[in-house]
């Protein structure tokens, strides 16, 4: 089985995981990049990023080229922001919903506050899936890395190669 990670990241926590997920699964990954970076500093990060990810923005992507048919199975990283998937990770979806179709999905949610399952389960609904095959949320893992959470990430990996 063939997997492709797609993620949107902003502080590296999120391609952290990616990263180390590609090592130990055959996956590629695919990082979404808005053409309009969202701001990374202070109160307007999260007073923006919030904003848009409680209003349901799609923004424009980066081009990006995946062929579809080389997958199996979607992995989805996000950061949490409001409790919600970030935009990126929407425009995603939206712009491939046909692409996505019959394909196998697992998430996993990194945040350094609450509301991680509430976003997967956000992702789910977003994509008209009932729920994934395996998922996991990582509280600051490269901000703030240490053996327990290499171990999360080591047992998110052994539950994808199930």
């Amino acid at each position: 089985m063939k997997t492709l990670i797609v993620y949107y990241s902003m502080e590296g926590n999120t391609q952290y995981v990616a990263d180390k997920v590609k090592e130990k699964v055959d996956a590629d990954t695919l990082r979404l990049v808005p053409k309009k970076a969202y701001n990374d500093k202070g109160f307007a990060k999260f007073f923006w990023g919030g904003k848009s990810a409680l209003m349901a923005e799609k923004p424009e992507l980066e081009d990006y080229s995946v062929d579809f048919s080389k997958y199996d199975r979607i992995i989805f990283g996000f950061p949490v922001w409001a409790g919600t998937i970030t935009p990126p990770i929407r425009t995603f979806v939206e712009d491939n919903r046909k692409n996505l179709a019959g394909k196998r999905f697992c998430a996993y949610a990194c945040m350094a506050g609450s509301g991680g399952e509430k976003a997967i389960n956000k992702l789910a609904k977003f994509l008209e899936i009932p729920g994934f095959e395996a998922t996991s949320i990582f509280i600051d893992p490269k901000a703030a890395p240490n053996a327990e959470k290499d171990a999360q990430i080591n047992g998110f990996c052994v539950a994808l190669n199930q």
